[in-house]
């Protein structure tokens, strides 16, 4: 693989934002991730924790709880006072309904899933009712001297805890009274504090009320009689989350202090049927604060400040010992964050609210393989283009020519044309875009730069063509009759003649761009689609799976090719089918029309698909650099595989021509020390 010059930029000064809340469906095996720029991510655990789905955040969101309800409805409530929920179809929001009590600090589904409460800032607690369309409010319980920090409902539901400052409260569903206070001790380690905020509150079916709280206790009480049946110390600072099991054997808590523990139901004595709560496990996979957990039938999950969704398998509930028993850190979005003008070798940065135009370096020396070569031109920061408005880009895209950037936010799509005067650059921006662009999930530029293609959240497929300073639309592929599928993927042929679309299920769609039609489906898999392109002269697409399978599929032919036949009866080797972040990108070399290039975040890859497939036994991975030039040879006709993993965390990777590659890394060290310093923990000696 010492054939490309590789360009190696580290200027993406990406910081992912951190985590306020999760969710986790137990009948779909989702997880809803709540971030503090408002962005809502949707995590299906089930194909290998991929991200599938995603809504855009806004300015002023502060979302503080996340709770699915009945028949796999998303809601959310923050401190701007609305409860919102999420269409899961069309990826947008349904609506917003103030709750009027001020910003909303908790928010749970009832155990049936048809009523919800929430908690809110002026110490009220409401019932909604869930109905078909929306939520409907049924009434208040009584009123609390401070907010409600957390609620939890008995399993039964006739009852809830609520968490406040200095006490919880338990209340009767029925009649919405207040049946019971219970004041939380301020003590921490001799010294009395001036508020302990109830941070957490779990109810268990035999009555105990479970909390944690910000003088970094767990305590356990009985919400019959309104006592302290146990206390566990466990940190110096705050417990901030609490989630239980459903079998109510285990429940998980997170600190600030980063660490998450593991209490677990055993016996007191081998033959006794007595039992007690016992801290089992302490996990330090977080450097920050630990804001939310929860617990699936299988792993702990937990999330917080340094932006990690940690899921951490428990073993004794594993029944097989694959790779679905590692542990997992997700860290960036299983999207694609850059995009690349190959022609003026630009590089399209987005951020949350602005993009960033870079021009890449050069040089002119000359070197080995594995030398780092010195620039004799560094990058130019060309453009920093911020966006109007609350609202978070969802997608945006630079053309292959350089002189076209597109970006959308959920009510608008905006369009700009770049003009190059020797080192200037200037910008136009295409007035009276149509409304029926904005919330594009994907936009795509073809390769001759004179055809826009916009993929809609309500399942449509827009196609502009460019010309100088203004748009003309061309056609619009709507959805299939009864669906409305998001569509998030698109693939265009570098010849123009055919476009590739996938949505939020695994389905792809192809479509003849000459004469605006569907062309074929492809064969539907049972794994979402992850990257998905169209190799040049054969037309063959090629995509790749969240189980990281890669299938080769012929357009002209409408089948699948017999390499991808081949690869199938084989099957993929087992080290490939164990990473844990998928596939985001597939180009093509435009010289060797056997070579596939593919990256995920740590490592990047050519098949050669002239060569035979590795098996299980063969070694796929080469750590160790080359010895000598017959050692090369040998690596390179050894089997299809070529793998790299030098360059990591990896966002993005591509050809820019023959020749080079450019690489877009984005250190975790680098996103550490951008976040605000963690709790100072004493340690031994120091």
């Amino acid at each position: 693989m010492g054939e490309f010059k590789v360009h190696r930029v580290r200027f993406f000064n990406y910081v992912p934002p951190g985590i306020r809340c999760v969710a986790y469906n137990n009948q779909s095996n989702r997880l809803a991730v709540s971030r503090t720029d408002g962005t809502v991510e949707i995590y299906n655990l089930s194909a290998n924790y991929f991200q599938e789905k995603f809504f855009p955040g806004h300015e002023s969101r502060s979302t503080e709880a996340l709770c699915w309800a009945e028949g796999q409805r998303l809601f959310s409530a923050g401190l701007n006072g609305e409860i919102l929920e999420y269409d899961l179809q069309t990826l947008n929001i349904k609506y917003a309904l103030d709750a009027s009590g001020g910003p909303i600090w908790s928010l749970a589904a009832s155990p049936s899933g048809s009523q919800l409460l929430v908690g809110c800032e002026d110490g009220s607690v409401k019932l909604f009712e869930v109905t078909p369309d929306k939520i409907q409010f049924a009434r208040n319980f009584d009123r609390q001297k401070s907010r409600i920090l957390s609620l939890s409902w008995h399993p039964a539901g006739t009852h809830i805890a609520a968490g406040s400052i200095d006490y919880i409260s338990v209340f009767d569903v029925k009649s919405g009274s207040t049946l019971r206070k219970m004041i939380v001790d301020r003590q921490h380690l001799g010294m009395t504090k001036s508020k302990c905020i109830v941070w957490g509150v779990a109810f268990l079916s035999d009555g105990t009320v479970i909390s944690v709280d910000s003088v970094g206790k767990v305590q356990l009480w009985d919400s019959a009689t309104g006592t302290l049946v146990k206390s566990h110390l466990i940190a110096n600072a705050d417990v901030q989350s609490i989630a239980v099991a459903d079998q109510e054997d285990s429940f998980v808590v997170g600190t600030a202090e980063g660490t998450v523990f593991h209490f677990q139901l055993v016996s007191v004595t081998s033959n006794s049927s007595e039992k007690q709560w016992v801290r089992t496990k302490p996990f330090q996979h977080h450097t920050h604060d630990v804001r939310t957990v929860a617990h699936s039938p299988t792993a702990l999950i937990s999330g917080g400040t340094d932006t990690h969704l940690v899921i951490r398998p428990l073993m004794e509930k594993v029944e097989v010992k694959n790779y679905d028993a590692a542990l997992r850190k997700i860290t960036f979005p299983h999207r694609r964050l850059v995009s690349c003008s190959k022609r003026r070798q630009l590089l399209l940065f987005q951020f949350a609210h602005h993009l960033e135009l870079w021009r890449l370096g050069s040089t002119a020396a000359t070197g080995k393989n594995g030398d780092t070569l010195p620039l004799s031109k560094n990058a130019d920061h060309l453009l920093h283009l911020k966006t109007k408005g609350p609202e978070n880009i969802i997608c945006s895209c630079i053309s292959p020519c350089g002189s076209w950037i597109a970006y959308s936010t959920a009510s608008r799509f905006f369009l700009y044309r770049l003009k190059y005067v020797r080192d200037n650059i200037s910008l136009q921006r295409v007035s009276k875009m149509p409304a029926f662009l904005r919330s594009a999930l994907h936009i795509l530029f073809s390769e001759d730069s004179t055809k826009l293609f916009v993929a809609s959240n309500q399942g449509s497929l827009h196609i502009i063509q460019l010309l100088e300073g203004s748009f003309k639309h061309l056609h619009s592929f709507q959805p299939q009759s009864g669906t409305v599928e998001a569509m998030c993927l698109l693939a265009v042929s570098p010849d123009g003649n055919w476009l590739a679309a996938s949505g939020t299920s695994a389905g792809v769609h192809v479509y003849n761009l000459n004469h605006l039609k569907l062309h074929c489906t492809v064969p539907a898999y049972s794994f979402p689609v992850t990257a998905l392109a169209i190799a040049p002269n054969t037309n063959n697409l090629v995509i790749a799976h969240s189980d990281q399978q890669v299938f080769e599929f012929s357009i002209p032919d409408k089948q699948y090719t017999e390499w991808s036949r081949t690869v199938q009866k084989q099957g993929f080797h087992q080290l490939w089918l164990q990473r844990d972040t998928p596939i985001t990108h597939i180009s093509f070399h435009p010289k060797r029309p056997m070579h596939i290039l593919l990256h995920d975040a740590y490592m990047f890859c050519i098949i050669d698909k002239s060569l035979p497939l590795p098996n299980d036994k063969a070694v796929l991975y080469n750590p160790l650099p080359p010895k000598d030039e017959s050692d090369v040879f040998l690596r390179r006709t050894t089997h299809a595989f070529k793998i790299s993993k030098i360059y990591k965390p990896l966002l993005f990777m591509d050809l820019l021509d023959e020749r080079t590659l450019v690489a877009v890394e984005r250190p975790l060290d680098d996103i550490i020390a951008q976040l605000p310093p963690p709790i100072k923990k004493k340690k031994f000696g120091t």
